[in-house]
């Protein structure tokens, strides 16, 4: 199937418009129609409702839509590995959590291109939910994630525990308030996991899904929130922030997943490194 039927089906879904569409693929609102129909008839399904307000996603348009995402990327990925083969003849791509590429796997990568210099690194955040899919549909050559699926065709191996701790910038001994607690989304494990803690913090002042980022607004306002302890421990001994007593602490195993089917001489020399950096956090 041309790649361009599916692009086109994702933004005009994204949009909800041909009109709006065919202007931002710079096409005529026709081809957008043509393409569209050429769609539907390979499919056997309508994709589309049709009104004056726009269109929307039919049953079989949602269903087709997460195909179309894969189809795009597997192509994307494709061409980026064509265009890299003539400088670096090895390529990897590798997905995680924002939380986990600070402080650890940035680090791996820097190591990963000083002992495999003709090797190409493609890298990207994202939840374990749309980490496992990527994996099957191989535009992800590894991810390393929090309690993964495991679903067929997939190894799985553990790396570490991964410790949130509580921490604050504020002084020992201030009052605080409920107002003063920082919320910091990381994955639907840890906000469930929050939640059934500390009711209390249902609907914080400030939420933030930014990850490590997030520690910047810790340090620059009074306040106190959750963060991992390895992301923490030198600024704890610096005294820039401080672990309050008792607190409750969440833990989650780190693994890596990769395919079950794989170049091993290829492959095994990049799974020893990173097993090598996650060493330093057991």
């Amino acid at each position: 199937m041309d790649v361009n039927l599916a692009r086109t089906f994702l933004i005009v879904a994204e949009t909800g418009s041909f009109v709006d569409a065919a202007r931002k693929l710079n096409i005529t609102q026709s081809t957008v129609s043509a393409r569209i129909k050429g769609l539907e008839d390979l499919l056997g399904r309508p994709l589309f409702t049709r009104s004056k307000s726009g269109v929307e996603l039919t049953g079989a348009g949602e269903l087709f839509q997460k195909h179309a995402l894969a189809l795009v990327r597997v192509w994307q990925q494709a061409q980026l590995q064509v265009s890299l083969a003539d400088q670096h003849p090895e390529h990897i791509s590798v997905g995680a959590p924002l939380s986990l590429w600070n402080g650890f796997l940035l680090k791996w990568a820097s190591g990963l291109r000083a002992n495999i210099p003709g090797i190409a690194l493609s890298a990207t955040a994202g939840a374990s939910s749309q980490l496992s899919p990527r994996l099957i549909e191989g535009t992800l050559d590894l991810a390393v994630m929090y309690r993964p699926s495991l679903p067929p065709g997939l190894t799985i191996e553990h790396l570490f525990d991964e410790e949130f701790v509580l921490v604050s910038s504020a002084k020992a001994g201030g009052r605080r308030t409920v107002s003063d607690y920082l919320l910091v989304d990381w994955g639907i494990d840890f906000v469930q996991d929050h939640a059934a803690a500390f009711p209390q913090h249902a609907n914080p002042a400030i939420s933030l899904d930014l990850g490590p980022m997030a520690l910047d607004y810790l340090l620059a306002n009074e306040c106190s929130g959750y963060f991992p302890a390895r992301m923490v421990k030198k600024l704890i001994a610096r005294g820039r922030v401080r672990e309050p007593k008792r607190a409750r602490k969440f833990i989650y195993p780190v693994y890596m997943v990769y395919p079950e089917a794989r170049n091993e001489e290829a492959f095994e020399p990049i799974l020893r490194g990173l097993r090598r950096a996650a060493a330093k956090f057991n």
